[in-house]
């Protein structure tokens, strides 16, 4: 399995920061010449929004694509696109907060405690933030296996990103529903992976009281 380093590496990961750039530059050229349609502020939250739920799902797919390939340099790219699935998640908050509500503090408040799809995205957004703010190495090193534990939140959050999507839209939830169909295979894969291990660590328990 071919296993870039170096300068080819970092190659892959310019083209990735550059790719992952792409919708945000499309969105300040849609802004610059009045290209987003009748309703610019929509336009700019349903694509941040939808930006982030990708990014969500290619950030919970890279462990299982890494399995599939035996590529392990792939987790090596895993925190280039959780970072900037919370890049697009802040502003797709930002445009809600500042272009949809003004920082209408009161509204917003209103906003979350009664319409359940900002509640679940309002949440998804908190949880976001200690994984943006714990993803450097140092702080890896800092909290051992906390670390761990608190970037399991992301299965949380990807579940949530989903049902606030399913729940904004309504009436065609066509993009929500693959969005949902693709979480639940990454995370069945997961729940797949886990009852292995538990089934061999129960074997190896009992192989080693039997002898």
């Amino acid at each position: 399995m071919w296993q870039p380093r170096g300068r080819e590496l970092g190659a892959i990961k310019s083209a990735l920061f550059a790719l992952c750039l792409v919708p945000f530059a499309h969105l300040v050229w849609g802004v610059a010449y009045d290209a987003l349609g009748a309703n610019p502020v929509e336009a700019v939250t349903h694509s941040t929004g939808w930006w982030t739920l990708f990014l969500l799902c290619a950030t919970l797919g890279v462990t299982p694509l890494r399995r599939a390939t035996g590529a392990n340099w792939l987790l090596k790219l895993r925190r280039m696109l959780g970072l900037y699935a919370f890049f697009y998640a802040a502003l797709h908050f930002l445009t809600y907060i500042w272009l949809d509500q003004w920082f209408d503090l009161a509204a917003i408040a209103a906003d979350v405690l009664k319409r359940p799809y900002i509640t679940v995205g309002f949440t998804a957004f908190l949880l976001l933030i200690p994984l943006a703010a714990t993803s450097t190495d140092a702080m890896q090193r800092r909290l051992g296996r906390s670390w761990q534990r608190v970037h399991r939140f992301i299965y949380l959050i990807a579940v949530f990103g989903v049902l606030h999507f399913w729940w904004l839209v309504k009436r065609d939830v066509t993009e929500p529903a693959l969005f949902a169909l693709v979480l639940a295979g990454l995370l069945g894969a997961r729940l797949y992976w886990l009852l292995r291990r538990l089934a061999r660590v129960t074997r190896a328990a009992v192989a080693t009281s039997s002898g």
